[in-house]
């Protein structure tokens, strides 16, 4: 429905709100996010324009949700294209039953994030290094 721009109506909250949005902000679906073979994932949904990180995430669970989860693919998007998480806005979205929940990305967190993923992505290729025969 995002890549078409079909949006929905709201019979289904969340799933609504979060194609309706992605629609509107035009995000990209299930984008990779790299930084190594140690550390990558897939975003729902996410866009960058005009200095904005919007990443928006739909979980269909019942369960409790944390921001972690995007915070960790704004690091990695920094990474990826050597962006500045202090030179950016950063827009996080989880769409869960009939509520969105919305948090402003703050740098720092994301700087936080960035320098455990270089020195654990360091760390793990040093032993695979020692490893190797």
């Amino acid at each position: 429905a995002i890549q078409l721009g079909i949006l929905l109506d709201e019979s289904n909250e969340a799933l609504a709100a979060y194609v309706n949005d992605a629609i509107f902000y035009r995000m990209r679906c299930e984008q990779s996010l790299f930084y190594s073979d140690n550390c990558f994932g897939t975003a729902d949904t996410i866009s960058f324009d005009d200095n904005l990180l919007r990443i928006h995430d739909l979980k269909s669970g019942i369960t409790q949700t944390s921001f972690k989860q995007l915070e960790v693919y704004a690091a990695i998007f920094c990474l990826e294209y050597g962006v500045d998480p202090f030179e950016i806005g950063m827009e996080f979205r989880i769409y869960q039953r009939s509520e969105v929940r919305v948090l402003d990305g703050d740098p720092n967190v994301i700087l936080t994030i960035i320098d455990k993923i270089i020195a654990f992505d360091q760390r793990i290729e040093s032993l695979k290094e020692a490893n190797r025969w």
